[in-house]
């Protein structure tokens, strides 16, 4: 009896400390509550139940409604190295952020010192470098966004593949930077191309490696005469033939 009242005490004393302490023998609340039955919390004086009303109740269903109608898509910028993928991605990327669409890009070499650490040069480890970054790409894609693509990925069928995620959730725009090899050579400012055929880089896209071109690329483009605004331009008034913009 006295270990039952010092208890007792004791839970007396807990609540005069801790007001809104639950006593160990009351009942747990109920659990499964259905979403419907949580309310959202109103302003003072705003109506608590029913439609909302008035011009911000309209905004607030366009709003929803416009999260519906967005389609994202990714437009895929493939070439040799220093072809200018790059440079005219960097071009268009922004151009369409200023048109109000959620934009990402997915830069081959930023992409291999993170989702693709550890991987190599060789066709095994490209085709997975390219698939991951598809992937990537059709989620983005289904969310909406707007991806802008720049990686070598020099094979057929792992293009042909990444096409096959993104085309799942929205368009494919594939851009084929189609640079000789002799001016992506003459561009080298940092002497890859030098090095490779000098055997210091094994498995060099264009040099010891192959580039398999696109046979059918929504739009091919001819960097030797076209400025880089130029090539954007032609990217972005192509995106317009699609619909993507």
């Amino acid at each position: 009896m006295e270990g039952a009242a010092a208890r007792r005490l004791g839970r007396e004393a807990r609540r005069r400390v801790h007001p809104r302490e639950r006593d160990p023998v009351q009942p747990a609340a109920r659990r499964g509550l259905s979403v419907h039955r949580v309310h959202p919390v109103h302003a003072a004086g705003e109506p608590r139940r029913g439609r909302a009303r008035g011009a911000l109740g309209r905004l607030g269903q366009d709003r929803v409604r416009h999260s519906h109608e967005v389609t994202g898509f990714t437009v895929w910028f493939t070439g040799l190295s220093g072809s200018g993928k790059t440079t005219i991605s960097d071009l268009v990327a922004p151009e369409l952020e200023r048109r109000g669409l959620l934009v990402e890009t997915l830069d081959g070499d930023v992409v291999r010192t993170h989702l693709s650490q550890g991987l190599g040069f060789g066709k095994a480890d490209r085709d997975t470098n390219v698939e991951r970054i598809g992937w990537v790409a059709s989620r983005l894609t289904r969310a909406g966004v707007a991806v802008v693509v720049s990686a070598i990925s020099p094979y057929r069928e792992a293009r042909r593949h990444a096409r096959e995620l993104v085309e799942e959730f929205g368009p494919f725009v594939e851009v084929h930077v189609a640079t000789p090899v002799e001016e992506c050579e003459r561009r080298d400012v940092k002497g890859l191309y030098a090095k490779a055929r000098a055997g210091e880089i094994p498995e060099f896209t264009g040099v010891s490696d192959p580039y398999e071109e696109p046979e059918q690329p929504e739009l091919r483009l001819d960097t030797m005469g076209l400025a880089p605004e130029q090539s954007a331009q032609l990217v972005l008034a192509k995106l317009e033939e699609l619909a993507c913009v």
